[in-house]
C-alpha cells in the first residue's frame, strides 16, 4: 500500500514550490529544477487518486437501481486501470540517482582483437553519435586517437542534453563483436571487443582535488585537432599522482585544454567514489544492471546473424543495422525497466 502521508508531503512541497516561483521568491533556478523533478510524480499521484475516488463513487452508485448496471461497468473499468496506475506511481516514487540529469563523459577504447577491435571502437563511436543526434543531444569530442585505417585507439567525448546520464549509464562495460573483418581474406568470423565507460560529469563541489596531487605536462598535439596546433605545445596531459589517472586534451587552446582535462579527471574520480559507495551499499552490485563494472561483458554484436544480445537481461534484437545506426531506445528502455524492477523488489523485501 502506498502511504498517503508521503504522497501528501510531496504534493504540499510541489504546491509550495509553485507558489514561490509565482511570487518570485528564493533561488528561481533551484526551485525550477526541484519543481521539474516533482511534476511527473505529482501527475502520477493525481491519476492514482482520481482512480481511487472514481472507484469509491462507482461502488456507492451501485446501490442505486437506476444506475447500478452503468456503475458496475464503470467500476470494472476503473479497477482494471488501478494496478497500472499504482505501478506507475511506485516507479515515480523510486529514489533517483542524483547524477541522472547530468551530462556524461563517454570513453571508448579497443580491447582484445587488434586492429579489428579498433575498427569496432570507431563503429561504437558512430553509434553513440547517431543516438545522441536522434535524441537532440550535443556530442563533443574531447580526445580522439584514430588509427591509420579508420579505427580508434581512444575516444573521450562529452554528451550533454536532457537526462543523458540516466539513459546512457547502462552502456558501461565490455562490448563484444563477432564478424568477418575487412582485412580477413578467408572469410573467417573473428571475435573482438571494446570497452565503454559512461561517467556522470562532476561538479567542483563533488570532488576535491589537491593541486599538489597533479602533474601537468604540455606537449605537441596529435590526433583530433593536431593538424591545427602542431607547431605549439598546446595539448595538455594531467596526471593524478595518487590514483595514476592520466587525462589528455588536444584542443587549440592550452587554457581550454586544462579546463577540459580537469573536467574529465573530476568525472573519473567522482565515478570511483560512486562505485565505492555502491559497493558499500550492496555486496551484490556486480550482479545488478548498471553496475558500471568495466570488466563485465555486457553485450554482443553478431554481424553474420544480424543480432545484438544484451547478456545482463537476456535481450536479443534481430535489428543490428538499426542498432549500429543509433537506434538504442529499445535496449535502453529494457535495461531501465529491469533496474527499476530490481529497485522495487529491494524496497518491498
Amino acid at each position: 500500500m502506498i502511504p498517503e502521508e508521503r504522497l501528501a508531503q510531496i504534493v504540499d512541497r510541489f504546491e509550495y514550490l509553485e507558489a514561490c516561483m509565482a511570487e518570485g521568491r528564493g533561488d528561481i533556478a533551484a526551485l525550477g529544477r526541484e519543481y521539474a523533478e516533482l511534476k511527473p510524480v505529482v501527475e502520477r499521484i493525481a491519476e492514482w487518486r482520481a482512480l481511487r475516488t472514481g472507484i469509491a463513487e462507482a461502488e456507492a452508485m451501485r446501490e442505486d437501481p437506476e444506475v447500478a448496471e452503468l456503475a458496475a461497468e464503470e467500476l470494472t473499468r476503473l479497477q482494471a486501470e488501478l494496478p497500472e496506475a499504482e505501478h506507475a506511481l511506485q516507479l515515480a516514487l523510486l529514489p533517483r540517482d542524483a547524477a541522472d540529469t547530468r551530462p556524461a563523459i563517454l570513453e571508448i577504447r579497443p580491447g582484445t582483437g587488434g586492429e579489428e577491435a579498433a575498427l569496432f571502437a570507431a563503429d561504437l563511436q558512430r553509434m553513440y553519435m547517431r543516438h545522441a543526434e536522434a535524441q537532440g543531444w550535443r556530442f563533443e569530442v574531447i580526445e580522439e586517437q584514430p588509427t591509420e585505417i579508420g579505427g580508434l585507439r581512444e575516444l573521450v567525448a562529452r554528451i550533454s542534453g536532457e537526462n543523458v546520464f540516466a539513459r546512457l549509464k547502462f552502456e558501461s562495460g565490455v562490448h563484444r563483436v563477432q564478424r568477418v573483418p575487412a582485412t580477413e581474406s578467408g572469410g573467417r568470423i573473428h571475435t573482438s571487443a571494446a570497452t565503454v565507460a559512461v561517467l556522470p560529469e562532476a561538479e567542483a563541489v563533488d570532488v576535491e582535488i589537491d593541486p599538489a596531487d597533479l602533474r601537468i605536462d604540455t606537449m605537441r598535439s596529435s590526433g583530433a585537432g593536431g593538424q591545427h596546433v602542431n607547431t605549439t605545445d598546446s595539448a595538455v596531459r594531467i596526471t593524478h599522482v595518487p590514483t595514476g589517472l592520466v587525462v589528455t586534451s588536444s584542443e587549440k587552446s592550452q587554457h581550454r585544454n586544462r579546463e577540459i582535462a580537469m573536467n574529465v579527471l573530476r568525472a573519473r574520480l567522482f565515478d570511483i567514489e560512486r562505485q565505492r559507495a555502491a559497493e558499500a551499499r550492496s555486496g551484490l552490485r556486480k550482479t545488478q544492471v548498471g553496475s558500471g563494472d568495466r570488466s563485465e561483458r555486457i553485450r554482443t554484436y553478431n554481424f553474420p546473424q544480424g543480432r545484438m544480445t544484451d547478456h545482463r537481461i537476456n535481450l536479443t534484437l534481430y535489428k543490428l543495422d538499426q542498432v549500429m545506426a543509433g537506434d538504442l531506445d529499445e535496449v535502453i528502455d529494457a535495461l531501465t525497466a529491469d533496474a527499476q524492477a530490481a529497485q522495487l523488489a529491494e524496497m518491498q523485501a
